[in-house]
């Protein structure tokens, strides 16, 4: 069993393999980590799928290594009839296009369960209990170069970084002291969603700034800075992560990190779940979100009527708030507001020789529970450059 270490991709896994080779068994191993023994198994078949997949499965008689970033695919074996001696294997191998996504849930359950864990922070301030602000940052794009002479502004990770922030602060500090709070990032937050700098469904190269750890670290630092303000002002704070088109994967991540981060944190609500649209009940008014790459605006409210029929049932007023198109739109349908917001990114190269342009600007938008929308606060990114 010890050929497995080489395909643990983290310290727990290593642990079980260990322990494994020590003669444990799966409950005896649980026992020992404090972790379910389903947990155990998980860990234990992802790890023997990995070295199947590079060609190591010694208890089907297979040793055959394939190159780095290939699975084996399949294999044909001559054998002699006479003595039962393989004579020769024929080993068919293919990208490794599944390797991405073990990792990413590996990380994922790494980091649920050695994540420091923020300590709650005691709310002394006042506020309103029938209002909640949502504040949207969508296709904010962080890890993405422009070069402004081309593009029209210049946008990179400082800059982004720079932005973001100092625009989250002046809408919080521009806003009513609402009892809730909803930091809404509501998609393409990260450019690109691996190391390679394309995107991930249609491989389209994207101009990245920096390597992806550097962008992640980044991207970690500006989410947890708004999360704080949020909490600093409202005694209650919704977060989304929501799916976008750009950052598929990295959502997923996002998503869990931050929910594990603040499960000790009463004031803090996480929405957690996979699926691309997302609804929060304020009163008798509903907020919903979606990236907008999947369904388009006019789709939105009745895909939220059918799917949360039992939520539309219990609202009066009710808004869907998307982005995805990086240019402000709003329409009311039959029953529902649908919100299309700005990003505060600066044009890519893409964008820039398409011809596109749009205002770049950011709303924070405060809900009654009973009267819908009763204010709105808009910041442009002019307001923190001073250009």
């Amino acid at each position: 069993m010890d050929h497995l270490l080489e395909f643990c991709l983290s310290d727990q896994q290593r642990k079980v393999v260990d322990y494994k080779m020590s003669g444990l068994n799966n409950q005896e191993v649980a026992d020992k980590m404090g972790i379910a023994v389903r947990r155990v198994y998980r860990m234990l078949q992802a790890v023997k799928s990995r070295a199947a997949q590079a060609g190591i499965a010694p208890e089907a008689d297979l040793d055959y290594r394939t190159p780095v970033g290939f699975n084996l695919k399949g294999t044909s074996t001559l054998i002699n009839k006479a003595t039962g001696e393989t004579m020769l294997q024929w080993v068919k191998t293919d990208v490794n296009k599944e390797a991405q996504e073990e990792l990413m849930r590996e990380v994922i359950e790494s980091l649920k369960s050695e994540l420091p864990k923020y300590a709650p922070i005691k709310f002394t301030g006042k506020v309103t209990a029938n209002l909640a602000t949502v504040y949207t940052l969508t296709d904010s794009h962080v890890g993405m170069k422009a070069w402004g002479q081309e593009t029209g502004a210049d946008w990179d990770l400082d800059i982004a970084e720079r932005i973001l922030t100092q625009t989250f602060q002046k809408m919080v500090d521009a806003s009513p002291d609402a009892e809730t709070g909803v930091v809404a990032q509501l998609g393409d937050f990260i450019h690109q969603d691996s190391m390679a700098p394309v995107t991930p469904t249609s491989g389209h190269i994207v101009d990245a700034d920096g390597r992806y750890s550097k962008v992640v670290q980044v991207g970690i630092r500006i989410l947890r800075s708004v999360i704080q303000m949020a909490l600093k002002k409202h005694k209650k704070v919704i977060v989304l992560m929501a799916e976008g088109n750009h950052d598929m994967s990295s959502s997923i991540w996002l998503r869990e990190m931050f929910k594990a981060a603040y499960e000790k944190e009463p004031r803090v609500q996480v929405i957690d779940t996979p699926l691309p649209y997302y609804v929060y009940q304020h009163g008798e008014t509903m907020l919903a979100w979606h990236h907008g790459h999947l369904r388009k605006n006019d789709q939105l409210p009745i895909l939220f009527a059918t799917q949360f029929s039992d939520l539309w049932g219990k609202t009066k007023k009710r808004y869907v708030h998307t982005g995805h198109r990086h240019h402000a739109e709003e329409k009311e349908h039959s029953g529902m507001m649908v919100i299309q917001h700005s990003t505060l990114a600066a044009r890519d190269a893409y964008a820039a020789r398409g011809g596109w342009m749009s205002e770049r600007k950011v709303n924070a938008i405060t809900y009654h529970k009973e009267f819908g929308e009763v204010g709105r606060i808009t910041v442009v990114p002019e307001m923190v450059t001073g250009k």
